[in-house]
């Protein structure tokens, strides 16, 4: 199989979901109005709800939801060979991930700009809302954990990224000022962004920064989480917005020189279409392969960001098509990067299979190296910057999404204490979620391998799960609605089936290797799923037999603090 023809086939499914199957959702199944207020404008506080331009918007959307996970994800799971992995993640990005993310912008948008738990509570019920804020919880535990070690492990790995990664944050706040302050042209901010972005690149490769073993992990978590609780309590449009929209560019012009490299270059995959030749301990193919990769072909995080900041920033509901479904093709299309760097970045069969020599071996190591050798294969650039780009790239994607994850945190901690009659401040909030997530990652020492090793393992299946929930929601408003909810439907019941296949596959695991913390952790994160999963069919067979429910007789949303609203 040549590489080209696996990327213009994959390229050509995602964007036609865009341009055809996005369309019939907007006009036929959400039937976004452009006229309709949105919560950015009804409840505008210069904090969270901001009206935002919606190129802008989709960059803060597309880089919170493509962190690390469309990179590790595929390039895991490519050890069952390309062709199951390329499926996945095209079919994907264009039936499952492009309506979910759309439809829980939708959703929230909606309702005052909520987050999916207080959707969940207005749809499902009062105990479904705090058994999904557990789900959510958890899941945005394992996201701060899990990406601040992949982070810490890469600028190890990577000492010439070091730079460009702290220094791309300099560059965010300045383009803040740039768009916001100074009113400037967004397309020339754009470009004095973009060039000092690839400055810091070129003075990294030339200046890399390498700290003593044994102390360079513990200090860069630390910092990581610093930053990131610092960076969640700051206003949008000073940070988030602008650092998100600039990362997105980065990451496209970096897709365009992974692509452009495959262009001329047109390696051969060398990895089996169906590997035959599964290296011992390697799980099956149904269900792992579903949860496996989750961020890529359906992610339940996605509807958190888009219901807990994403929907608070959209100027207008049609929007929503733009924001929401294209940036789950822009992170299809990283998904298909990595499968292709993760594949065809190798000389031989051999070669690959000595990297995939165990499940597991694989990940963002295997995307930087394979997608390095095709950058220099293809457009000459030297192999060490060709890895300092990629590098880079994943860094920054993790780091949004953590930001981002920090936030949506505080969010939920807020909630759970509005349920238990408690307000709890946003300092408090924050200090709860980073607190939490510093102590499972250095969980297992000061190294803080705690991130991956204990938690990893149930990230792809509780994000599935969740993702089958917020379908769930958004199944019960469309039926509310009397409008058509087989798009929600169908990919509900299939990701809802995979991800409690793989939850109780691990959870014999768990018990057989005596993972006593992470069998109650998938002990608590099954009965909430399934408890939830019984409700929502309540609720939609109630909602199936119940009156028409329109804009006019649709009852307001309650007034909140929840949700993400500030002190």
């Amino acid at each position: 199989m040549n590489s080209l023809l696996l990327a213009v086939i994959g390229i050509a499914m995602v964007l036609g979901g865009y341009f055809l199957y996005s369309k019939y959702l907007a006009s036929r199944v959400y039937r976004l109005d452009p006229e309709y207020a949105t919560p950015a404008h009804t409840m505008n506080d210069g904090v969270d709800y901001v009206p935002t331009n919606k190129f802008v918007l989709w960059g803060h959307h597309f880089t919170s939801v493509a962190g690390a996970a469309p990179i590790v994800g595929p390039a895991v799971a490519v050890i069952w060979g390309w062709l199951p992995a390329f499926l996945w993640v095209t079919i994907g990005t264009v039936f499952f991930a492009g309506m979910h993310d759309m439809g829980a912008l939708w959703a929230s948008a909606r309702n005052r700009g909520q987050s999916m738990g207080m959707l969940s509570g207005r749809y499902i019920g009062a105990r479904g809302r705090s058994l999904f804020l557990v789900v959510i919880f958890l899941l945005l535990l394992m996201v701060n954990a899990a990406f601040a070690t992949v982070i810490k492990n890469l600028l190890i790995a990577t000492p010439t990224a070091v730079i460009p990664t702290w220094g791309a944050i300099v560059v965010a706040i300045v383009v803040g000022q740039m768009i916001y302050r100074w009113r400037m042209n967004l397309a020339l901010t754009t470009v004095i962004g973009v060039v000092a972005l690839y400055a810091l690149i070129l003075l990294g490769d030339a200046v890399p920064i390498e700290l003593p073993e044994g102390s360079a992990a513990p200090f860069w978590l630390t910092i990581l989480f610093l930053y990131a609780g610092v960076a969640s309590l700051l206003p949008v449009h000073v940070l988030l917005q602008p650092r998100d929209y600039i990362n997105g560019v980065q990451l496209f012009i970096a897709l365009g020189i992974l692509y452009g490299a495959v262009l001329l270059a047109s390696p051969a995959v060398v990895a089996p279409a169906v590997n035959q030749n599964l290296p011992e301990g390697t799980p099956s193919l149904v269900p792992l392969l579903f949860v496996t990769i989750a961020c890529g072909a359906i992610s339940g995080f996605h509807g958190m960001v888009s219901s807990g900041t994403s929907s608070k920033q959209l100027d207008k509901e049609t929007d929503a098509r733009f924001v929401g479904y294209f940036g789950a093709v822009g992170e299809g299309l990283l998904a298909l990067g990595s499968i292709i760097a993760a594949t065809a970045g190798f000389a031989t069969l051999a070669n690959w299979e000595e990297v995939y020599a165990e499940f597991g071996a694989g990940g963002v190591g295997a995307f930087v190296s394979g997608g390095a050798t095709i950058v220099n294969a293809g457009l000459g650039i030297p192999a060490g910057l060709s890895a300092t780009i990629l590098a880079t790239t994943a860094i920054l994607f993790a780091a949004t999404t953590m930001d981002t994850g920090v936030r949506l945190s505080r969010f939920v901690v807020q909630e759970a204490g509005e349920l238990m009659g408690l307000r709890v401040n946003k300092i408090v909030g924050t200090v709860v979620a980073v607190g939490v997530a510093m102590g499972i990652t250095f969980s297992m020492g000061a190294g803080g391998d705690g991130g991956l090793q204990v938690i990893w393992p149930l990230f792809g299946t509780t994000n599935q799960l969740l993702a089958s929930l917020t379908l769930a929601v958004i199944a019960v408003i469309l039926l509310r609605r009397k409008r058509n909810a087989l798009p929600a439907l169908v990919p509900l019941v299939f990701v809802l089936i995979m991800s409690v296949y793989a939850l109780i596959v691990q959870l014999s695991a768990f018990a057989t290797n005596g993972q006593w913390l992470q069998l109650v952790l998938d002990v608590i994160i099954l009965v909430a799923s399934l408890w939830v999963a019984f409700e929502a069919a309540v609720a939609m067979v109630k909602a199936w037999r119940g009156p028409e429910v329109t804009d006019d007789t649709e009852p307001a949303p309650a007034s909140s603090s929840a949700g993400g609203s500030e002190d």
